[in-house]
């Protein structure tokens, strides 16, 4: 497997990938795809890589994706970001996929001088990754066992997460 950033060639590989990986999620209103679409059409994706499979064709090879994008918090650009959506073909989950695209979207987020990563998510996969609960962090809506957060540089800051207005795509 490699992990390399998107391009235009992987974007309906991506839409797919997000749209099968979600499609029986209990949690999701399955517009992940939309979410990842309207990112891209903002130019607000910060990071955005995929994970490809040694040989086949390029739709074929992509087997996951996760998307980085700026957060807010309490309306202040504290250089923090959002991870969200990760998406990997439902046969190849639980094979480590997700996480080695989470591992290499923060050292990618380190690179430009990030001061951490916030997410809404399983505390069981991502604590598994160095996220903890947010004791500080809110995300308006969503139950603080859900709001996770990895500070990068510095500590965890204090307020309401904000998103990109692509987070309401397809609602």
């Amino acid at each position: 497997m490699r992990i390399r950033p998107e391009t235009p060639a992987d974007h309906a590989a991506i839409r797919q990938i997000n749209i099968d990986a979600f499609a029986a999620h209990p949690f999701s209103r399955q517009t992940e795809h939309l979410i990842v679409e309207a990112l891209r059409r903002d130019g607000a994706l910060a990071v955005s890589l995929v994970a490809e499979a040694d040989g086949g064709e390029v739709d074929e090879s992509v087997i996951g994706h996760i998307a980085f994008s700026k957060a807010l918090i309490s309306g202040r650009d504290l250089d923090w970001y959002l991870l969200g959506p990760v998406a990997v073909r439902p046969m190849l989950q639980g094979k480590g996929t997700g996480s080695a695209l989470v591992r290499a979207g923060l050292a990618a987020l380190r690179g430009l001088g990030a001061q951490g990563c916030a997410l809404v998510g399983d505390p069981a996969f991502y604590t598994r990754l160095g996220f903890t609960q947010a004791k500080r962090l809110a995300y308006p809506g969503v139950p603080g066992e859900y709001v996770l957060c990895l500070p990068l540089a510095g500590q965890e800051p204090e307020g309401d997460i904000g998103h990109h207005p692509a987070f309401e795509a397809g609602l």
